[in-house]
């Protein structure tokens, strides 16, 4: 198919780039359910689409599988990793129960006060800043073409179909359309905008995220957590510190009380973190939804695919939202279910 890119900037600059790269369902969630069931099959695609996206790319996207460290340093954080454990080994699911001894083990420099951990080996993660560059590359090799710092600012319908997209060019005062078969809408925590006018109501606003990122003596071996707080490795001897969840509107800041909050948060985990060397510090907006899960497949737009609302785990479902679209728009069937995903839900 001829596919085109509308971005309002550069591609993978909003969310994407802002990101942590973790790709951990099983971190995420005490008793599996259907989305966790979703986020799993996302996650086992990762060997496969990383392989892929490096290949046509030429680029390393910095795929990691050392597995995550949940730590305790609390009682209720404590007693929230034994319902973890019992939910998912009750289901089958492969995660390894660790002593405060083992975890000071496979992690050095944490709090004397941690208590306990899980290890999950199979919750991975990767540079999403170097792929979501990668994506692009390996996408223009593909045929696509992208139009940068194109924002779009209308969809036109007409008897049940969109006909054509209204973007604006920052280089040029003139806006331009472009008319397709199909349109997939993607555009993360703008998605609103452009469905309000044909009257389809999307309940999604920002939610913002702060980010810090170290140098460090040495590389740190697995991605570390504990609550939402949280330090994942980068090459390099780079670990990234994280995260905040502010709903304050567009407003894509780093704040003094957001660092606070994350230094904080981190050095509870792992005091070492004070020694480490500032490098940088950025926010990104993530696509919330009224009830946290992603915006999949047709609404009554007969030829407008929605693939957004992704919240906390767009990188994570890059994969199988990448794959489930494609398969809607080439068969019209999915191989993984969307329908507890789809538009229809809000009403």
């Amino acid at each position: 198919m001829k596919v085109v890119v509308l971005d309002r900037g550069e591609p993978g600059a909003e969310a994407s780039s802002a990101a942590a790269g973790m790709l951990a369902p099983q971190g995420e969630s005490a008793t599996p359910d259907t989305f966790f069931e979703f986020a799993r099959a996302s996650r086992d695609l990762y060997p496969e689409f990383a392989r892929e996206v490096e290949a046509l790319s030429d680029m390393k996207v910095g795929y990691r599988r050392d597995g995550t460290l949940l730590v305790a340093a609390s009682g209720e954080e404590e007693r929230e990793l034994e319902a973890a454990y019992a939910g998912q080994t009750a289901f089958g699911l492969p995660l390894e129960r660790l002593s405060a001894k083992a975890v000071h083990e496979r992690a050095a420099g944490l709090a004397p006060e941690i208590r306990s951990g899980l290890f999950i080996a199979g919750d991975h993660w990767l540079d999403n800043e170097k792929f979501a560059g990668a994506l692009v590359k390996a996408g223009r090799r593909a045929g696509v073409k992208f139009h940068t710092h194109s924002a779009a600012t209308r969809l036109t319908a007409r008897g049940g179909r969109v006909e054509s997209v209204q973007f604006a060019a920052a280089s040029k005062a003139a806006r331009k359309s472009l008319s397709a078969g199909t349109f997939v809408l993607s555009a993360g925590c703008w998605s609103p905008e452009l469905t309000g006018p044909l009257g389809l109501r999307l309940p999604m606003s920002p939610c913002r995220g702060q980010m810090i990122e170290f140098d460090a003596p040495q590389p740190l071996a697995h991605v570390v957590r504990a609550g939402h707080h949280y330090l994942v490795p980068r090459a390099g001897c780079r670990v990234l510190a994280g995260t905040t969840a502010e709903y304050v509107g567009f407003e894509k800041a780093v704040t003094g009380e957001g660092l606070r909050s994350i230094l904080e948060g981190v050095m509870r985990i792992a005091p070492v973190v004070k020694s480490f060397r500032f490098r940088r510090a950025w926010s990104g907006l993530r696509p919330d939804t009224a009830d946290h899960r992603p915006i999949l497949g047709y609404g009554e737009i007969n030829n407008l695919v929605f693939a957004t609302g992704h919240f906390r785990n767009g990188i994570l479902l890059a994969p199988i939202t990448a794959r489930a679209i494609a398969d809607l728009i080439l068969t019209g069937a999915t191989e993984h279910p969307i329908d507890a995903y789809r538009p229809q839900r809000f009403g």
